[in-house]
C-alpha cells in the first residue's frame, strides 16, 4: 500500500467514488492516509447497500406513503398512482452529520442517526480491518456553527473569485436551506463547488454567473453551495453521488432524514442547456409545489377557523379581565395621585424649612460679619489734626459718619460700609464727586491721607 496508485485504487474500491480526481484530492487533504481517508466519508454512507438506499420511483412513493405527513412546508407527496409526477425521482438518505446539525431535528431522528452512524462505523472499520480499534481517526459531527461558518466561507469566496452577478446562495447549512425551500415552496438547487478541477472555473464565469441564468435561478429555487474541500459539501457529494464535476443537482425534502433527488447535472453545461434542465424540472414539479400551497393554505384556513371559534370565549374573557385591570388601574392611579399629592406637600414644606434655615444662617453669617468688621475698626477716635471726616451716602440716600485716623487705609472705609448692614449686595465701590475718583482694590492699602481724603472726605456709594 505505500504505492500511490495502489492507494488510490484500493480507495476506490472500498469508496465506490469512480472520480479519480475527486479520489485523488480526499486522499491529498488527508496525507494520503487511507485509514484516515476512508474514515472520513463513513459518517455520509449508511448500514444498507446502495440498491436499498437509492428506491425506485414506485418504492419511495410507497415508503413516503407510510410516513407521518409533514405539518408545514414543502415535502414530497403521495399520490394515488404511487408515482411521483413525471420525474424518475430518487430518495436519498442524508448522512447523520448532515441531519443532526439542523436545529429542526427532532428526538427520533437522532435515535435513528446515532443507530446508522454506530452500524456504518462498525462495518467500516471491519472493511479496513480496525474492527479492534477505537474512535481515533473518524470524523466529528458536523455542528451547526461549523456548517455555517463553511456556507458563509463559500459564499464569500465565490463572490470573490466570480464577481456579485451568481446565484443568490444562501449562507447557511445545507438543512436550513432545505428548510428554507420548504417554507418557501420551492425547490432547492445545490452546487456541488470542485475547485481543483479543470472545468470549474469556466463554468462558474460563463454558465453559473450568467446574468439570464442566475436571474432564473433566483426567480424560481432556493440555491445552496459548497465547496467538496469543506466537511459538508463533501458529505453532500458523496450523499448525491456525484462522480463528476461540475455537478448541479435540484432536490426537494421527502422526509426529516431523506430528501429526493429530482435532477442532478453532471460536467459542463452551458446556461441555456441548465435553463432547458431547470425549467423541465419546475413544469414537472408544479403539481407538487401546488398541492404544497394548497395543503398549507388549507392548513392555515383552519388554523384561522378554529382561533375564530375561540375568539368569541376570549374576547368575552378578555373584557371581563379588562374591567378589572381597569379598575385596578384607576384605584392605583388614584393611590398614586394621592402618594405624589403627600411627596409634593412634604418636598415643599422641607423646601420652605430649608430656605428658611438658610436665610437665618445668612443672616447670623452677616450679621458675625458686620461685628467682625465693626471690631476690626477700633474705638473712633475725637477729633484733631491727625482725624479724618469721612461722609458715605448710600444709594438710598441715607448718610453715614465717622472718624478715622489720618493713617486708617481706603479698606477700613470698606470695613465700615459692610459693618452697617446698610446694603443687600457686596459689590460696589466708593467714590468721590470732585474730582471723580473711584477708590477700588487697587487703592485699599493706601492711607486716607495718601488717598487725598485727610482732612474730611465726602464719598458716596455705587453699586457694582
Amino acid at each position: 500500500m505505500g504505492d500511490v496508485a495502489d492507494k488510490l485504487a484500493y480507495f476506490q474500491a472500498i469508496t465506490g467514488l469512480e472520480d479519480t480526481d475527486l479520489c485523488t484530492e480526499i486522499l491529498s487533504a488527508h496525507n494520503w492516509d487511507l485509514e484516515l481517508a476512508i474514515s472520513s466519508i463513513t459518517s455520509t454512507d449508511t448500514h444498507l447497500p446502495p440498491s436499498d438506499v437509492v428506491s425506485t420511483a414506485t418504492t419511495s412513493a410507497a415508503a413516503i406513503a407510510n410516513q407521518e405527513p409533514q405539518n408545514t412546508g414543502l415535502v414530497l407527496p403521495h399520490n394515488g398512482n404511487n408515482q411521483p409526477p413525471g420525474l424518475a425521482w430518487k430518495i436519498i438518505t442524508l448522512p447523520f452529520s448532515i441531519i443532526s446539525g439542523s436545529l429542526g431535528l427532532i428526538s427520533g431522528v437522532i435515535g435513528f442517526g446515532m443507530w446508522a452512524a454506530g452500524g456504518v462505523l462498525s462495518y467500516s472499520l471491519r472493511m479496513v480491518g480496525l474492527s479492534g480499534a477505537g474512535g481515533a481517526g473518524t470524523t466529528p459531527l458536523v455542528s451547526l456553527s461549523q456548517s455555517a461558518s463553511e456556507a458563509m466561507d463559500f459564499v464569500s469566496n465565490f463572490e470573490r473569485d466570480y464577481g456579485g452577478v451568481r446565484p443568490n446562495f444562501v449562507a447557511e447549512s445545507f438543512m436550513d436551506a432545505l428548510q428554507r425551500s420548504r417554507h418557501e415552496y420551492k425547490l432547492l438547487f445545490v452546487y456541488l463547488h470542485s475547485p481543483d478541477h479543470p472545468d470549474t472555473p469556466a463554468f462558474c464565469e460563463g454558465t453559473l454567473c450568467n446574468e439570464v441564468l442566475t436571474a432564473f435561478l433566483n426567480e424560481n429555487f432556493v440555491a445552496w453551495g459548497g465547496s467538496v474541500k469543506a466537511s459538508e459539501g463533501f458529505k453532500m457529494s458523496n450523499s448525491l453521488k456525484a462522480s463528476r464535476f461540475p455537478y448541479c443537482a435540484v432536490v426537494m425534502a421527502a422526509t426529516n432524514q431523506r430528501i429526493a433527488l429530482l435532477q442532478q447535472v453532471e460536467g459542463p453545461k452551458s446556461p441555456e442547456e441548465m435553463i432547458t434542465v431547470l425549467q423541465r424540472v419546475l413544469e414537472e414539479s408544479a403539481p407538487v409545489l401546488v398541492t404544497a400551497r394548497m395543503e398549507a393554505e388549507e392548513r392555515r384556513n383552519n388554523v384561522r377557523l378554529r382561533e375564530e371559534q375561540d375568539a368569541a370565549y376570549r374576547a368575552a374573557l378578555e373584557a371581563d379581565q379588562a374591567r378589572e385591570r381597569q379598575r385596578q388601574e384607576e384605584q392605583e392611579r388614584l393611590e398614586r395621585e394621592a402618594a405624589e399629592a403627600e411627596r409634593k406637600r412634604k418636598e415643599e414644606e422641607e423646601a420652605r424649612e430649608r430656605a428658611a434655615r438658610e436665610a437665618a444662617e445668612r443672616e447670623a453669617a452677616l450679621a458675625k460679619l458686620r461685628e467682625e468688621k465693626a471690631l476690626s475698626l477700633g474705638t473712633e477716635p475725637e477729633k484733631g489734626p491727625n482725624v479724618t471726616q469721612v461722609l458715605v451716602r448710600f444709594p438710598s440716600g441715607e448718610r453715614k459718619g465717622r472718624r478715622f485716623h489720618c493713617t486708617a487705609t481706603i479698606q477700613s472705609l470698606y470695613d465700615y460700609v459692610d459693618s452697617l448692614g446698610c446694603l443687600e449686595v457686596n459689590g460696589y465701590s466708593l467714590v468721590s464727586n470732585f474730582p471723580r475718583t473711584v477708590y477700588g482694590q487697587d487703592k485699599f492699602s493706601l492711607s486716607l491721607k495718601e488717598a487725598g481724603l485727610h482732612p474730611q472726605a465726602s464719598l458716596f456709594v455705587e453699586l457694582n
